[in-house]
């Protein structure tokens, strides 16, 4: 028979005691809660009424191997045939379809208010808005207006209780709130900073270190993320990474990934969860999911306000999840366009340069130069775009390693537009961008540019120099500076050229666009390259940005242009040629100048010898000959289809590598963030600013979480005048008001007295 849509109507009653389902399993029913045991231990609790939990059951006995079909369908009053119509329904539709029966329902019959029709009367009656209703039991938004139009609700409140029968507070949120605290409410506001409706959710959890409630309700498909919260903790280390989060919100980069990835779904791990926890992670200095086997999970976990950090496969797991959604490009360009926002007063120069990242594993890829290496090998090549202030801002991955002047112009096509049309932008760029031909392109996109001069140059009289001097960022400067025009490409490419003269007598030429600007500066501008230099080392070191973080390929573009192996193979023989042919000239005049210096002891000698020279040489120029034919012959460049091993030719995915360094951009950005503050109480700041809260961020704190705030205490540094720096700055950050990301609420810091005696 055909399974009804109410188990419940099948299943043995209370009168009915336990049915047995096999040796292992049993059902037992008492008044309205039925309960499923496996070899004595609760497999599933619900109500006799919830069809989507009885099904629901039913799968997991079966799919976990406890009974067979048969059993388990003559246990539940239906066929084996509506136990696989489930399962396909689960498949297809997630837990929420097994509620549902197919078809729509007769709207000229009248229906009985369910037990869900009841829940969402007494939500709206506490106030609750529509979305999170929807939110809260997996349905659409729509649905739930449809119904509440069907049960004709009016405002009448009732007292909402939890499962527990204890009376379920649910906190509003704040309508005064400032905005850096409201974005920090995840549940609770909108992107644009303003407080909404929806009602932060609650957890079911009664005690914060056992989240078995919310695991069960994630399970059920009624969970998208974890609800935080936090246990006291007297001294739990890594705590006082907290003073990342008021950045954290302030960047916005939990609102910009609601924007692009919606949600992943059913979780007890969510979206907000994971990208709270990668960057928190980061500036732990664990930086990799790898890493997170050798420390405590629960302690981990209790600062994200869970009891237990998720698990490396998990936390990988839903690394490629993200990254099968395909929007870290767009979520970069957001981040991008946020900061610009934010700092634009410090973005007028631009500083472009590509990273190597050299790759050991055994796939064949795309070879480059390895600069630290000094030689060739498998590498991918990422370009950074950074601020005057080296701070990272935007990062693309180049096809098969293009070079420089191949990735500008569309590195720059997609900068452009996140900038006024207005601002006058300037790229700054290393030799390895050398091209007239493109500094026309970057012009004609209305940009400048600053750049070194390659190649020879005519060389300009020492006396021509004059000694510039300013003050420039906070410091004195003082070159040996000349200024001149210089022309391009027969005339039609005028450029700006200031030449710098070093105590050695070394010139170095740097060519730009900019007429405006004084000639010290556009020297100080090009020099301030080693900013973004050292941030690749920081981030190199501290954030492993060099890490392989996916193992998965993808084909290789067949149409890409690659160097014609045969003609490599020519060219190498030809050089070898042309050094052998160099050889015996220079042996034939050594023997020519033995003979005439009378070290040749006879003429017959230096006979046999200049005659067996010149075979060697007539030999020489003809193989010569032969191999410049066949080089002319040859394309130099060919499809990679078209190329010998071409169907082994794969290229690293780019997807998840590209996600993980735009968080860990995120994470350079908010330390960047606190040096900031720091500065006006630290007069080290820009020798030891950084080091400074690396160390604050990864000290023990005190936890204090109270109704409406969470205490953060922390433990005072290792010398007073530090405790004074990073007291000063929990006294910033607890103006902004911040609420923890999921909750309502609010960080507050302060510093311990350091111990006495």
């Amino acid at each position: 028979m055909a399974c009804p849509h109410d188990l419940s109507d099948h299943v043995p009653s209370a009168s009915s005691g336990v049915i047995t389902v096999n040796d292992g399993v049993s059902i037992r029913t008492e008044g309205t809660h039925r309960v499923v045991s496996v070899h004595g231990v609760v497999l599933a609790h619900f109500d006799v009424a919830d069809r989507t939990a009885a099904a629901y059951a039913m799968l997991t006995l079966f799919e976990s191997g406890y009974a067979d079909q048969d059993h388990i369908a003559r246990a539940f009053g239906c066929s084996s045939r509506s136990l696989r119509r489930y399962q396909a329904r689960l498949e297809t539709g997630g837990v929420q379809a097994l509620g549902r029966p197919r078809g729509r329902p007769s709207q000229r019959s009248p229906r009985r208010a369910t037990g869900r029709d009841r829940t969402i009367l007494r939500l709206k009656d506490r106030g609750v808005s529509n979305r999170a209703i929807a939110h809260r039991l997996g349905l659409a938004e729509s649905a739930i207006r449809q119904r509440l139009h069907r049960l004709g609700w009016a405002h009448e409140p009732e007292p909402a209780r939890s499962l527990f029968g204890e009376p379920l507070a649910v906190v509003p949120p704040e309508r005064n709130v400032p905005p850096a605290a409201a974005v920090g409410a995840a549940d609770a506001t909108v992107p644009d900073g303003t407080v909404s409706d929806v009602t932060v959710p609650v957890s079911l959890d009664r005690d914060p270190l056992h989240r078995s409630m919310d695991r069960l309700l994630a399970a059920m498909g009624q969970r998208d993320d974890a609800v935080p919260v936090f246990a006291r903790a007297e001294h739990l280390p890594g705590a006082a990474v907290w003073l990342a989060v008021p950045a954290l919100v302030a960047s916005g980069v939990l609102a910009a990934a609601r924007k692009i990835y919606g949600s992943l779904g059913p979780a007890f791990y969510g979206l907000r969860t994971t990208l709270v926890a990668y960057v928190l992670l980061a500036l732990l200095r664990i930086p990799r999911p790898e890493t997170l086997k050798e420390h405590a999970p629960g302690d981990l976990g209790r600062i994200l306000g869970l009891d237990r950090i998720p698990e490396v496969k998990t936390l990988r797991r839903k690394l490629a999840r993200l990254a099968a959604k395909g929007g870290s490009h767009a979520l970069g360009r957001e981040m991008a366009q946020r900061r610009i926002a934010e700092r634009g007063r410090i973005v007028g120069f631009l500083y472009v340069d590509g990273h190597v990242r050299a790759y050991h594993g055994t796939r064949k890829i795309a070879k480059t130069y390895m600069t630290r290496a000094r030689t060739a090998g498998p590498a991918t090549t990422d370009y950074w775009i950074t601020d005057q202030q080296g701070d990272p801002l935007f990062v693309i991955t180049a096809d098969a390693n293009a070079a420089m002047t191949r990735m500008l112009v569309p590195i720059l096509e997609e900068i452009r537009p996140l900038f006024s049309a207005r601002r006058r932008l300037t790229v700054v760029f290393d030799r390895g961008g050398w091209s007239p031909k493109l500094f026309q392109k970057i012009l004609a996109l209305g940009l400048d540019i600053l750049t070194y001069r390659k190649g020879r140059f005519r060389r300009v009289a020492e006396r021509r120099f004059v000694e510039s001097t300013a003050r420039l960022a906070g410091r004195r400067v003082a070159y040996q500076l000349h200024d001149q025009p210089v022309r391009f490409l027969k005339g039609t490419l005028r450029l700006r050229q200031v030449t710098r003269l070093t105590d050695t007598g070394h010139q170095t030429a740097i060519l730009t666009s900019r007429w405006d600007v004084r000639a010290i500066v556009v020297a100080y501008r090009m020099f301030e390259r080693w900013r973004q230099e050292n941030c690749f080392k920081y981030m190199r070191d501290e954030f492993l940005i060099d890490a392989l973080v996916d193992y998965t390929v993808e084909p290789d573009d067949p149409n890409r242009s690659v160097p014609n192996p045969a003609r490599k193979a020519v060219d190498k023989a030809l050089r070898s040629s042309r050094a052998h042919l160099a050889t015996l000239r220079d042996t034939y005049g050594g023997a020519a100048l033995d003979y005439m210096h009378g070290r040749t002891p006879t003429m017959r000698a230096f006979t046999q010898a200049e005659r067996r020279i010149r075979r060697e040489l007539r030999e020489t120029d003809a193989r010569i000959a032969t191999l410049v034919t066949r080089q002319k012959s040859l394309a130099a460049r060919i499809p990679l289809s078209q190329a010998p091993g071409a169907t082994d030719a794969v290229t690293l995915s780019t997807e998840r590598k590209h996600l993980t360094n735009v968080l860990k951009m995120v994470a350079f950005q908010i330390a960047g963030s606190l040096v900031e503050r720091i500065r006006p109480y630290s007069a080290r700041t820009d020798d030891e600013g950084r080091t400074l809260i690396q160390t604050a961020l990864r000290s023990a704190a005190q936890i204090e979480p109270t109704a409406d705030e969470l205490r953060v205490t922390l433990a005072s540094l290792s010398s007073p005048h530090r405790s004074r720096a990073i007291r000063a700055v929990c006294a910033e950050l607890n103006n902004t008001a911040t609420l923890f990301p999921g909750t309502n609420l609010r960080l507050t810091f302060a510093v311990a007295d350091p111990p006495t005696g």
